[in-house]
């Protein structure tokens, strides 16, 4: 069985640590390989450390214009390999082929918008401020900067950090989950293939001891975290106490309103493939369905037809429009969030439980589940469920809807279904999400634009992805020049 390596100053070299966890399907349960996770792979983390700071010296004084050329062949490799890739998330992560491919693209999308890094570090110049002076400021990289990245996206999230970093002067270090890390193994492959010096990019695996290392290492400037709140709130406290910066996007519990002048049938489908989609598992999935007024009685059955006949299965068949939830841990936590808000009165109108799949029936399968009737100040409305199961809320009117939606704890995304200019309108300046969608329901972000987030879905002040990422990973000086007088009488 495969272990994993770290990839360290352009070299795969093996862990410290001898002690691994498997590396499981989850559709199959079959172990893919192992991973090593234990106190040791801090060492690896001071290895990589040592090269990315020693990289640094050199790699940020290349100019940006020849920086950004191993991008333009990256983004040829992962279009590539796309395939090969999107069946190795399918494989490990559980998504569908088409989920997988789609996070592809984003990825590259990224590195396409972070080859524009030359135009984005541009200088802000001043002329003849004052007699003789001119003043000007320019962005410089920070040093070595890392990312610890989620399992539900092990292709995309990592690039909404690394091709901006690297482009604008830093070194870098990438720790993928320990659950999908073979995604970001290929993706190395194809990183070799690059013309970049040793020690500008590696690779290193672990679990909470590798994390620890990286916040409290004095040579790591700053450190780009995706996942729960809980760890949010852990990497950005004890990484701003060390003095680093830090971007750390957390869970959400995404509410869409849907109003009586709404399309229903484009909404019914939108709204069951944010909810379903990835089997849930991503922090811009659907969860709280807020329907107003008379809008209930038209999509409640709708969206119940539609949740119904979603096909789950192993995400390689290309039927398949649901794929399994990561392991058999998140499995039973979302089977008893469940029972948790049938307790709090709740009712279920499809149940997507004791899922058996032929053929795959030890996989980690939960059917779209959508319940009513819950209580507006229990648990389960406010709790990240991160799996396939929908909320459906009655109101009578807008206001109360933003009242709900603006009273949760978590402001990643809110979504609004209407046919009003002036209600989408009212929605979008009112709601305190830092993703809005108006008919669309999954506001995720171009490359171009950041991956906002606000309240407990963010903790830092700048966004992974497009001008946010060239701020985080650049740091600003401002220069004032006086020339001598005899030089300004000249002119």
């Amino acid at each position: 069985m495969d272990i994993l390596k770290n990839y360290i100053n352009g070299a795969w070299v093996n862990s410290r640590e001898n002690t691994t966890i498997d590396v499981i399907n989850p559709a199959t349960q079959e172990v893919m390989g192992k991973v090593p996770f234990g106190s040791k792979t801090a060492e690896d983390l001071g290895l990589a450390v040592e090269a990315a700071e020693t990289a640094f010296k050199s790699w940020s004084q290349v100019p940006v214009m020849q920086r950004v050329q191993p991008l333009y062949k990256l983004k040829y490799l992962l279009e590539e390999n796309l395939e090969d890739l999107a069946k190795t998330i399918t494989m490990e992560c559980g998504k569908t082929l088409t989920e997988s491919r789609g996070e592809l693209q984003r990825a590259i999308e990224n590195v396409e918008v972070a080859c524009g890094m030359p135009v984005m570090m541009q200088s802000e110049f001043s002329e003849n401020i004052a007699g003789g002076i001119d003043e000007f400021m320019i962005r410089q990289p920070l040093g070595v900067c890392v990312c610890i990245s989620p399992f539900n996206f092990p292709g995309m999230i990592p690039f909404w950090f690394l091709p901006y970093a690297i482009a604008a002067g830093n070194t870098f270090i990438i720790k993928p989950s320990e659950k999908v890390p073979f995604t970001m193994d290929k993706v190395f492959r194809l990183i070799e293939q690059l013309d970049l010096p040793k020690g500008v990019v590696n690779l290193v695996h672990g679990g909470k001891d590798t994390v620890d290392a990286m916040l409290d290492h004095p040579k790591i400037r700053a450190i780009s975290f995706v996942g729960s709140t809980k760890v949010a709130k852990y990497i950005y406290s004890r990484g701003t106490g060390n003095g680093k910066r830090i971007q750390a996007q957390g869970g959400a519990k995404n509410p869409i309103v849907i109003l009586p002048d709404a399309d229903i049938e484009m909404s019914t489908q939108i709204i069951t493939d944010s909810t379903f989609g990835c089997a849930g598992q991503r922090c811009l999935a659907a969860s709280n369905i807020i329907t107003v007024g008379d809008s209930k009685g038209s999509i409640k059955e709708s969206l119940y037809e539609s949740a119904k006949n979603r096909t789950t299965g192993y995400g390689l068949d290309e039927s398949i429009e649901m794929g399994p939830v990561i392991n058999s841990a998140s499995k039973e936590r979302i089977s008893e969030l469940i029972d948790q808000g049938l307790n709090e009165g709740g009712k279920l109108v499809l149940d997507g439980r004791n899922t058996r799949i032929s053929g795959f029936e030890k996989g980690n399968f939960i059917q779209p589940t959508i319940i009513e009737n819950l209580p507006l100040d229990g648990e389960i409305l406010k709790t990240e469920i991160f799996g396939p199961v929908m909320s459906l809320i009655q109101l009578d009117t807008i206001d109360e809807a933003l009242k709900f939606v603006n009273h949760g704890a978590y402001g990643n995304m809110a979504c609004i279904f209407t046919s009003s200019g002036a209600n989408a309108r009212k929605f979008r300046s009112l709601a305190n999400a830092g993703n809005i969608g108006i008919n669309i329901g999954v506001a995720a972000p171009m490359a171009q634009f950041p991956f906002s987030g606000w309240k407990e879905s963010f903790f830092g002040d700048l966004h992974g992805q497009g001008r946010h990422a060239v701020e985080f990973f650049t740091q600003t000086k401002v220069v004032i020049e006086r020339w001598p007088k005899e030089w300004s009488r000249k002119f």
